[in-house]
C-alpha cells in the first residue's frame, strides 16, 4: 500500500474516537499491552514525560517538547488529534514520521492487526512507540488521548508525570463530576515518579494529594510556587510575542512565548514547574537558557497551531481549538478583550459534546455562522442553530466550515473580528 491507501485502511478499517465516537472506545488496556507486547515493548526503550489534562495538555506537551529540542535533545513528541496530516500525532524535534515509516509500520503489522483489532488510538501509540525507539530518541513527551487510567498511553513508564487541569469533558466517558474525571486522570500516576498538577482545584486536590501518597510520589501545585504577575503582547523582528512576567521565590522574571492565548499563561507555569521538577536522563537540569528559548519558539521548532492563531487581518480572523466549557470560557473571555466593532463567530460542534452549556457561554451579541464540520460526529448545523436560539444567539446557516467563513469575511468591515472554532475539527478545516 502507498500512504494515501495506509491512511484509508487507517480511517476506514480501524476504529476511530475522532470520526465515530463512543463505538471506538475500550474500558481496558489489554490490547495495548499485548500489542506493545508484540512490537517487543519499545515504550520502555526511551524515558517519557507523560501529560493529561482536561484543557492545555497539548500546549503542554509542545512547549516541553521545544524546551527540550534546545536542550539539545532528540525529543519524541505524541499528542492528539491532529489538525491536517495524521503524520502530526508522531513528531521528533518537530519533523513528523516519514510516509513511508507508517506506510511501512501498517504493511508489516497487518496479521496482528487483524488478529488484536486495534483502535486507531492503540495502534498510533504502538506506531509512535516504535518510531521512537528504533530512532533512538533521548527522551519523548507523551500526550494522553483521553481520560488517564485506560488511557492507551498510559503504558508508558515516565520520569515526570504532568495533570494539567481537570474540567468537564468526555463524561460519557470519563464520569459526569469533576471528581470522577480527576479519578480517571488520576490514573496515570505512578510509584515514585514526581507529578505536577497545572491548577491548584479545592473541590479535587485530595485526590491528587491521596494518590499521590498512596504511590509515594512528591507532588507539586505549580501556581502555589509560580505566580504570573504581568501580561503584554509584544512585536520583535516581525514576530509577534506574549511577554509574562512570573514571580517565583519572590523573584520576578520574563518569558517570551511565540503562543498568543490569555490561557497560555497557565500553561506556561505548568512547564515552568515540570522544568524545575525533571531530572534529564544523564542525571543533569534543564538549562535556564533553554527555557527562555525553547518557551520563545513552540510553534517553530514543535508546528504547534490552532492555539488561538491568527490567520489573517483586516479584519483580523482567530481560530482556537478549545471545545469545552473550561476552553470556551477562557476564549471568550480573550475575545471581549480585543477591541474591535462587530464580532463574528463561524462555530460548529460535534453530536456528542453538552453543547447547551457551552452555547450558554457565548456572547449574545455577536452574530453567527453556524455550520458543520465534516467528520461523522459533526453536528448539524440548523440544529445547532436552534439549540443557539434558545441562548439568543442569532445566525446563518452553512453546510460547510469554509462557506461559513467566506460569508463571515464578505459581511465584515476592516474593524471587525471573526472567531472560528466550537471544535478541533472546525479549526482543522481553516488552518
Amino acid at each position: 500500500m502507498d500512504y494515501q491507501q495506509t491512511l484509508d485502511y487507517l480511517f476506514d478499517q480501524l476504529p476511530m474516537y475522532q470520526r465515530i465516537g463512543a463505538a471506538a472506545y475500550k474500558a481496558d488496556l489489554n490490547t495495548t499491552i499485548e500489542f506493545c507486547k508484540y512490537l517487543g515493548n519499545p515504550e520502555q526503550a526511551f524515558p517519557s514525560i507523560h501529560v493529561a489534562g482536561t484543557n492545555g495538555k497539548g500546549s503542554v506537551s509542545h512547549m516541553i517538547a521545544s524546551i527540550l529540542q534546545e536542550q539539545g535533545l532528540k525529543t519524541g513528541l505524541a499528542t492528539s488529534p491532529h489538525l491536517k496530516d495524521f503524520r502530526e500525532r508522531i513528531k521528533i524535534n518537530g519533523s513528523m514520521i516519514p510516509r513511508d515509516a507508517v506506510s511501512g509500520f501498517v504493511a508489516a503489522h497487518r496479521p496482528c492487526f487483524d488478529r488484536l483489532n486495534p483502535s486507531f488510538f492503540e495502534m498510533t501509540m504502538g506506531l509512535s512507540f516504535d518510531w521512537f525507539a528504533r530512532q533512538k530518541v533521548d527522551i519523548a513527551v507523551i500526550e494522553t488521548g483521553m481520560g488517564g487510567r485506560l488511557d492507551s498511553s498510559n503504558v508508558v513508564r515516565p520520569v515526570l508525570t504532568i495533570i494539567t487541569n481537570i474540567g468537564l469533558d468526555h463524561m460519557q466517558f470519563l464520569g459526569s463530576t469533576p471528581r470522577d474525571i480527576a479519578v480517571e486522570k488520576a490514573g496515570i500516576i505512578k510509584q515514585g515518579i514526581p507529578l505536577v498538577i497545572g491548577r491548584r482545584q479545592t473541590e479535587i486536590q485530595d485526590i491528587f494529594e491521596s494518590a499521590a501518597a498512596k504511590w509515594g510520589v512528591p507532588l507539586f501545585v505549580a501556581p502555589d510556587h509560580f505566580k504570573v504577575t504581568g501580561s503584554a503582547v509584544q512585536v520583535g523582528k516581525g514576530l509577534e510575542l506574549r511577554a509574562m512576567e512570573v514571580e517565583h521565590l519572590g523573584v520576578k522574571h520574563q518569558y517570551l512565548t511565540d503562543l498568543m492565548g490569555d490561557y497560555q499563561a497557565e500553561n506556561m507555569l505548568t512547564v515552568l514547574q515540570a522544568m524545575k521538577v525533571l531530572t534529564l536522563p544523564d542525571g543533569s537540569k534543564v538549562s535556564e537558557n533553554a527555557v527562555r528559548k525553547g518557551l520563545r519558539k513552540v510553534i517553530a521548532n514543535t508546528g504547534l497551531a490552532g492555539r488561538w492563531q491568527q490567520l489573517m487581518t483586516n479584519p483580523t480572523v482567530i481560530c482556537d481549538s478549545g471545545h469545552n466549557m473550561d476552553g470556551i470560557g477562557r476564549i471568550v473571555t480573550q475575545l471581549r478583550s480585543l477591541p474591535h466593532d462587530q464580532l463574528r463567530i463561524v462555530f460548529g460542534m460535534v453530536e456528542d459534546k453538552e453543547r447547551k452549556e457551552i452555547l450558554r457561554m457565548l456572547p449574545p451579541d455577536a452574530v453567527y455562522y453556524f455550520c458543520k464540520p465534516s467528520v461523522m460526529r459533526g453536528l448539524d448545523a440548523k440544529k445547532l442553530a436552534l439549540d443557539a436560539s434558545f441562548f439568543g444567539l442569532r445566525g446563518k446557516t452553512y453546510d460547510t466550515v469554509q462557506e461559513a467563513l467566506t460569508s463571515a469575511r464578505k459581511d465584515s468591515f476592516p474593524g471587525d473580528l471573526i472567531f472560528v472554532g466550537g471544535s478541533t475539527f472546525v479549526v482543522s478545516e481553516v488552518v
